[in-house]
Formats: structure tokens, sequence, C-alpha cells
């Protein structure tokens, strides 16, 4: 589906915590889960792994603090905000529209793209062959 929206027009773009990364790692010891939060994005990261590569689709890893999760498409934008020690599936989800003034929205939005340039492409076949020791 987002191949197809992607030669519509729509840009797309995923952005996940490195799960290689050391903020990765210190939310999961965080939450008290370990290696068990990189293993889920690294479980998410595989079904995106046709994007990389497509017109119009881009997929990046970051490092940086995880301070929420930001989901957007168009003018409406779902924030998951991270409380300490616990999984996303125990924290509130904020669902922001722009709108004129819509502040709160543009500063999440302005969150993302900080965070989006400082992101590096993710490349599923290097990554795969560095975690087995195959270069």
């Amino acid at each position: 589906m987002l191949q197809q929206r992607a030669q519509v027009g729509v840009r797309v773009r995923l952005c996940f915590g490195d799960p290689e990364g050391e903020a990765v790692r210190v939310r999961g010891h965080e939450e008290g889960i370990g290696d068990t939060l990189a293993a889920k994005i690294r479980a998410s990261l595989t079904y995106y792994r046709s994007l990389v590569g497509h017109p119009g689709c881009q997929v990046r890893l970051h490092d940086t603090t995880l301070y929420n999760s930001i989901f957007r498409y168009d003018d409406h934008l779902l924030v998951n905000p991270h409380i300490w020690g616990q999984p996303a599936s125990a924290k509130p989800l904020f669902q922001l529209r722009r709108t004129a003034n819509a502040e709160w929205f543009d500063r999440y939005d302005e969150s993302f793209e900080a965070v989006w340039n400082t992101a590096r492409p993710w490349a599923p076949d290097s990554q795969e062959h560095h975690r087995s020791g195959q270069n």
C-alpha cells in the first residue's frame, strides 16, 4: 500500500530507532525489557524491506533520545509520548490536526524533521551481514 501511494506522489518516510544504537539500548534497559526493544524494531523493519530503494519511499534509523513516537499523514498527527519505564502500549496517544495557528502540530512536525535530518538511510542487507559477522 505504501509503495502504491508513493507511485501517485505521496512522500513515504519511516524513521525507526536504530536497533544497534545506544538510545534503544538505554530505553530497553529503562523499560526493563533489555534487548527486546531492539528485537521488536528489527521485526518491524522486516515489513518495510521492500520500500528500500522504491521511488518516493525512504526508511532511516536514528540514535536520538526517544521522547515520543510520531505518526503523520497529511494534516493529521498521532503522538505517543514516552513515559519512563513504560512500554508504548501503556502510554496515551494524542491526535493533532493541522489548523491555523496549530502550534503543537508544528512543533511535533519540526521535531520529526530534526530527527530525520540526523538519521541514516537503512540498508537492510548490510545491517544483517554486519550482525552475522560477514562483511
